[in-house]
Protein backbone atom coordinates (compact mmCIF):
# COMPACT_ATOMS: atom_id res chain seq x y z
CA UNK A 1 0.00 0.00 0.00
CA UNK A 2 1.41 3.33 -1.02
CA UNK A 3 1.97 6.19 1.69
CA UNK A 4 -0.97 8.09 0.61
CA UNK A 5 -3.53 5.13 0.86
CA UNK A 6 -2.03 4.58 4.29
CA UNK A 7 -3.19 8.14 5.17
CA UNK A 8 -6.04 8.22 3.70
CA UNK A 9 -7.17 5.29 5.36
CA UNK A 10 -6.04 6.49 8.87
CA UNK A 11 -7.65 9.60 8.19
CA UNK A 12 -10.96 7.65 7.16
CA UNK A 13 -10.49 5.27 10.55
CA UNK A 14 -9.79 9.12 12.86
CA UNK A 15 -13.46 10.82 11.05
CA UNK A 16 -15.33 7.64 11.52
CA UNK A 17 -14.12 7.12 15.04
CA UNK A 18 -14.80 10.78 15.48
CA UNK A 19 -18.64 11.04 13.91
CA UNK A 20 -19.14 8.44 16.06
CA UNK A 21 -18.14 9.82 19.36
CA UNK A 22 -20.06 13.03 18.48
CA UNK A 23 -23.22 11.41 17.73
CA UNK A 24 -22.93 9.26 21.71
CA UNK A 25 -21.89 12.34 23.36
CA UNK A 26 -24.99 14.42 21.07
CA UNK A 27 -27.63 12.11 21.62
CA UNK A 28 -30.54 13.73 24.20
CA UNK A 29 -31.23 11.23 26.75
CA UNK A 30 -32.21 11.20 30.97
CA UNK A 31 -28.82 11.21 31.58
CA UNK A 32 -27.29 14.54 30.29
CA UNK A 33 -28.42 18.16 30.57
CA UNK A 34 -30.40 18.40 27.42
CA UNK A 35 -32.96 15.88 28.70
CA UNK A 36 -33.46 17.93 31.53
CA UNK A 37 -35.38 20.13 29.53
CA UNK A 38 -38.34 17.44 29.12
CA UNK A 39 -41.71 17.43 31.11
CA UNK A 40 -40.75 13.40 31.19
CA UNK A 41 -37.99 11.78 29.21
CA UNK A 42 -38.20 7.85 30.39
CA UNK A 43 -35.33 5.86 31.87
CA UNK A 44 -33.52 4.31 28.62
CA UNK A 45 -35.13 6.73 26.46
CA UNK A 46 -33.03 8.18 23.58
CA UNK A 47 -33.13 11.39 20.65
CA UNK A 48 -30.06 10.16 18.16
CA UNK A 49 -27.62 12.60 16.69
CA UNK A 50 -28.14 14.78 15.12
CA UNK A 51 -31.68 15.99 16.17
CA UNK A 52 -33.98 17.77 14.50
CA UNK A 53 -36.27 20.98 15.98
CA UNK A 54 -37.43 20.18 19.48
CA UNK A 55 -38.78 22.91 21.32
CA UNK A 56 -41.65 22.79 23.83
CA UNK A 57 -39.96 20.77 26.13
CA UNK A 58 -41.84 21.49 29.31
CA UNK A 59 -44.69 20.40 26.94
CA UNK A 60 -43.39 17.25 25.90
CA UNK A 61 -43.25 13.58 27.65
CA UNK A 62 -41.17 10.29 25.77
CA UNK A 63 -41.80 7.17 27.87
CA UNK A 64 -39.04 4.55 28.86
CA UNK A 65 -37.14 2.88 26.13
CA UNK A 66 -38.65 4.79 23.14
CA UNK A 67 -35.99 6.24 21.05
CA UNK A 68 -36.34 8.90 18.26
CA UNK A 69 -34.06 8.58 15.11
CA UNK A 70 -32.00 11.11 13.30
CA UNK A 71 -33.52 14.73 12.34
CA UNK A 72 -36.51 14.16 14.32
CA UNK A 73 -38.72 17.16 14.92
CA UNK A 74 -41.20 17.50 17.95
CA UNK A 75 -42.52 20.69 19.12
CA UNK A 76 -45.19 21.91 21.40
CA UNK A 77 -46.34 24.76 20.67
CA UNK A 78 -46.20 27.97 18.17
CA UNK A 79 -42.55 28.99 19.24
CA UNK A 80 -39.55 28.61 22.07
CA UNK A 81 -40.58 30.42 25.10
CA UNK A 82 -44.45 30.25 25.02
CA UNK A 83 -46.20 29.63 28.48
CA UNK A 84 -48.71 26.85 27.28
CA UNK A 85 -50.30 26.11 30.31
CA UNK A 86 -50.17 23.41 32.84
CA UNK A 87 -51.12 20.26 31.18
CA UNK A 88 -48.15 18.12 28.63
CA UNK A 89 -49.25 18.77 24.63
CA UNK A 90 -47.33 16.06 23.31
CA UNK A 91 -47.01 12.49 24.66
CA UNK A 92 -45.20 9.65 23.87
CA UNK A 93 -45.30 6.11 25.27
CA UNK A 94 -42.80 3.71 26.05
CA UNK A 95 -40.54 1.45 23.41
CA UNK A 96 -41.58 3.54 20.44
CA UNK A 97 -39.08 3.90 17.71
CA UNK A 98 -39.99 7.22 15.66
CA UNK A 99 -38.47 7.09 12.21
CA UNK A 100 -35.72 9.29 11.13
CA UNK A 101 -36.55 12.88 9.56
CA UNK A 102 -40.01 12.71 10.82
CA UNK A 103 -42.00 15.31 12.39
CA UNK A 104 -44.45 15.54 15.31
CA UNK A 105 -46.07 18.89 15.67
CA UNK A 106 -49.02 19.85 18.68
CA UNK A 107 -50.65 22.51 19.55
CA UNK A 108 -53.43 21.18 21.86
CA UNK A 109 -53.05 17.76 22.17
CA UNK A 110 -50.84 14.68 20.67
CA UNK A 111 -51.35 11.31 22.39
CA UNK A 112 -49.31 8.12 20.69
CA UNK A 113 -49.60 5.31 23.45
CA UNK A 114 -46.71 2.39 23.98
CA UNK A 115 -44.88 0.21 21.20
CA UNK A 116 -45.53 2.65 18.27
CA UNK A 117 -43.19 2.29 15.51
CA UNK A 118 -42.73 4.73 12.79
CA UNK A 119 -40.74 4.58 9.61
CA UNK A 120 -38.96 7.19 8.03
CA UNK A 121 -40.51 11.11 7.14
CA UNK A 122 -44.26 10.26 8.91
CA UNK A 123 -45.79 13.84 9.68
CA UNK A 124 -48.09 14.07 12.72
CA UNK A 125 -50.16 17.31 13.69
CA UNK A 126 -53.08 18.64 15.14
CA UNK A 127 -53.01 21.63 13.79
CA UNK A 128 -54.39 22.39 10.20
CA UNK A 129 -54.49 26.28 8.52
CA UNK A 130 -58.37 27.30 7.25
CA UNK A 131 -59.78 28.68 4.63
CA UNK A 132 -62.66 31.04 6.12
CA UNK A 133 -62.03 34.14 4.08
CA UNK A 134 -61.12 33.50 0.38
CA UNK A 135 -59.67 37.34 0.41
CA UNK A 136 -56.94 36.61 3.34
CA UNK A 137 -53.91 34.59 2.76
CA UNK A 138 -54.27 30.74 3.81
CA UNK A 139 -51.10 31.04 6.09
CA UNK A 140 -52.23 34.25 7.57
CA UNK A 141 -55.48 33.11 8.87
CA UNK A 142 -55.87 31.66 12.62
CA UNK A 143 -54.97 28.06 12.27
CA UNK A 144 -57.61 25.22 14.32
CA UNK A 145 -56.80 22.01 16.45
CA UNK A 146 -58.01 19.07 16.77
CA UNK A 147 -56.53 16.55 19.32
CA UNK A 148 -54.62 13.17 17.77
CA UNK A 149 -54.62 9.95 18.82
CA UNK A 150 -52.29 6.84 17.94
CA UNK A 151 -53.53 3.56 19.65
CA UNK A 152 -50.60 1.58 21.40
CA UNK A 153 -49.22 -1.08 19.23
CA UNK A 154 -49.74 0.59 15.85
CA UNK A 155 -47.48 0.78 12.61
CA UNK A 156 -47.50 4.12 10.52
CA UNK A 157 -45.57 3.43 7.07
CA UNK A 158 -43.27 5.68 5.35
CA UNK A 159 -44.60 9.27 4.36
CA UNK A 160 -47.56 8.67 5.87
CA UNK A 161 -49.73 12.07 7.41
CA UNK A 162 -51.63 11.65 10.98
CA UNK A 163 -54.08 14.85 10.73
CA UNK A 164 -56.03 16.75 12.91
CA UNK A 165 -58.80 14.71 14.81
CA UNK A 166 -57.39 11.38 13.86
CA UNK A 167 -58.39 8.99 16.40
CA UNK A 168 -56.69 5.16 15.13
CA UNK A 169 -57.32 2.53 17.04
CA UNK A 170 -54.99 0.40 18.64
CA UNK A 171 -53.06 -2.33 16.57
CA UNK A 172 -53.46 -0.72 13.41
CA UNK A 173 -51.50 -0.69 10.26
CA UNK A 174 -51.09 3.21 8.47
CA UNK A 175 -49.71 2.15 4.98
CA UNK A 176 -46.51 4.82 3.45
CA UNK A 177 -47.96 7.72 1.89
CA UNK A 178 -51.35 7.58 2.87
CA UNK A 179 -53.19 10.98 4.54
CA UNK A 180 -55.06 9.45 7.27
CA UNK A 181 -58.25 12.12 8.94
CA UNK A 182 -60.94 10.65 10.64
CA UNK A 183 -61.46 7.68 13.73
CA UNK A 184 -60.22 4.23 13.15
CA UNK A 185 -61.41 1.16 15.05
CA UNK A 186 -58.50 -1.35 16.92
CA UNK A 187 -57.40 -3.53 14.25
CA UNK A 188 -57.45 -1.49 11.08
CA UNK A 189 -55.34 -1.84 7.95
CA UNK A 190 -55.59 2.03 6.96
CA UNK A 191 -54.61 2.72 3.34
CA UNK A 192 -55.18 5.46 0.58
CA UNK A 193 -55.85 9.72 0.05
CA UNK A 194 -58.08 10.21 2.06
CA UNK A 195 -57.37 7.17 4.14
CA UNK A 196 -59.59 4.43 4.53
CA UNK A 197 -60.02 0.79 6.38
CA UNK A 198 -58.71 -1.75 3.53
CA UNK A 199 -59.26 -4.87 5.96
CA UNK A 200 -59.68 -5.44 9.64
CA UNK A 201 -59.49 -8.13 12.27
CA UNK A 202 -62.59 -8.75 14.42
CA UNK A 203 -62.29 -11.74 16.79
CA UNK A 204 -64.16 -14.87 15.61
CA UNK A 205 -64.43 -13.64 11.99
CA UNK A 206 -60.66 -13.13 11.15
CA UNK A 207 -59.19 -10.71 8.83
CA UNK A 208 -62.68 -8.92 6.91
CA UNK A 209 -62.23 -7.05 3.62
CA UNK A 210 -63.33 -3.77 3.18
CA UNK A 211 -66.71 -3.95 1.66
CA UNK A 212 -67.80 -5.64 4.84
CA UNK A 213 -66.81 -2.95 6.72
CA UNK A 214 -65.85 -4.37 9.76
CA UNK A 215 -69.31 -5.65 10.24
CA UNK A 216 -69.70 -8.97 12.02
CA UNK A 217 -70.68 -11.91 9.55
CA UNK A 218 -73.98 -14.09 11.29
CA UNK A 219 -73.86 -17.36 10.26
CA UNK A 220 -77.10 -19.73 9.70
CA UNK A 221 -78.49 -21.81 12.41
CA UNK A 222 -77.25 -25.64 11.04
CA UNK A 223 -80.71 -26.59 12.47
CA UNK A 224 -82.18 -24.69 9.82
CA UNK A 225 -79.98 -24.53 6.87
CA UNK A 226 -81.93 -23.98 3.58
CA UNK A 227 -85.13 -22.61 5.10
CA UNK A 228 -85.47 -19.05 4.69
CA UNK A 229 -88.59 -16.74 5.90
CA UNK A 230 -90.02 -15.28 2.95
CA UNK A 231 -91.13 -12.34 4.74
CA UNK A 232 -87.04 -11.89 5.61
CA UNK A 233 -85.93 -12.98 2.31
CA UNK A 234 -88.47 -9.81 0.58
CA UNK A 235 -86.74 -7.34 3.24
CA UNK A 236 -83.21 -8.59 2.00
CA UNK A 237 -83.88 -8.15 -1.46
CA UNK A 238 -85.42 -4.85 -1.36
CA UNK A 239 -89.08 -6.08 -2.47
CA UNK A 240 -92.72 -5.44 -1.28
CA UNK A 241 -93.95 -7.97 1.20
CA UNK A 242 -97.24 -9.46 0.24
CA UNK A 243 -100.37 -7.66 1.82
CA UNK A 244 -101.37 -11.25 3.29
CA UNK A 245 -99.99 -14.50 4.40
CA UNK A 246 -102.04 -17.38 2.98
CA UNK A 247 -103.66 -19.81 4.33
CA UNK A 248 -104.13 -23.26 3.18
CA UNK A 249 -106.64 -25.98 4.30
CA UNK A 250 -106.10 -29.60 4.70
CA UNK A 251 -103.12 -30.99 3.42
CA UNK A 252 -102.01 -28.50 1.54
CA UNK A 253 -98.54 -28.55 -0.01
CA UNK A 254 -96.13 -25.78 -0.42
CA UNK A 255 -97.16 -23.10 -3.24
CA UNK A 256 -96.17 -23.65 -6.28
CA UNK A 257 -95.57 -27.16 -6.46
CA UNK A 258 -97.64 -29.33 -8.55
CA UNK A 259 -100.95 -31.14 -7.16
CA UNK A 260 -101.86 -29.20 -4.30
CA UNK A 261 -104.80 -28.42 -3.34
CA UNK A 262 -107.17 -26.37 -1.30
CA UNK A 263 -107.68 -22.94 -1.97
CA UNK A 264 -104.94 -19.90 -1.61
CA UNK A 265 -106.16 -16.68 -1.03
CA UNK A 266 -103.76 -13.46 -2.33
CA UNK A 267 -104.21 -10.04 -1.95
CA UNK A 268 -102.20 -7.61 -3.85
CA UNK A 269 -99.09 -8.66 -6.02
CA UNK A 270 -96.53 -11.67 -5.78
CA UNK A 271 -93.40 -10.76 -4.06
CA UNK A 272 -89.88 -11.74 -5.16
CA UNK A 273 -90.03 -13.91 -2.85
CA UNK A 274 -92.43 -16.76 -4.08
CA UNK A 275 -92.14 -18.77 -6.80
CA UNK A 276 -94.05 -19.29 -10.13
CA UNK A 277 -97.01 -21.79 -10.66
CA UNK A 278 -96.17 -24.44 -12.34
CA UNK A 279 -98.88 -26.56 -14.91
CA UNK A 280 -101.68 -27.69 -12.89
CA UNK A 281 -101.58 -26.26 -9.44
CA UNK A 282 -104.95 -25.88 -8.04
CA UNK A 283 -106.03 -22.44 -7.10
CA UNK A 284 -103.86 -18.47 -7.28
CA UNK A 285 -100.05 -18.27 -6.27
CA UNK A 286 -99.58 -16.62 -2.56
CA UNK A 287 -96.83 -17.55 0.21
CA UNK A 288 -98.12 -20.45 2.10
CA UNK A 289 -98.45 -20.13 6.02
CA UNK A 290 -99.08 -23.75 7.01
CA UNK A 291 -101.91 -24.56 9.15
CA UNK A 292 -103.17 -27.51 11.22
CA UNK A 293 -101.53 -30.35 11.16
CA UNK A 294 -100.89 -31.16 7.55
CA UNK A 295 -97.28 -32.32 6.13
CA UNK A 296 -95.14 -29.23 4.63
CA UNK A 297 -94.63 -29.45 0.82
CA UNK A 298 -91.40 -29.08 -0.70
CA UNK A 299 -88.38 -28.39 -1.90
Amino acid sequence: MSIRGVVRRAAGSLIHRGWAAIRTAGAVSPANPAGYRFRRLGDGACLSFPVGAIFGEAWIEIGEHTLVGERVSISAGMGPGVDLGPDSIVRIGGSCSIGRGSHIVGHQSIDIGDHVFTGPYVYITDQNHVYDDPEIPIGRQWPRNNPVVIGSGSWLGTGSIILPGTRIGRQCVVAGGAVVRGEFPDHSVIAGVPAKVVRRYVPGDGWLPSHLNGARVEHADPGTAGIADPVETARAAGTAEPAETVRTAGTAGHAGHAGTTGDVEHAGTLSAAEHPVPPGTAGSVQRVETAGTGPAGGA
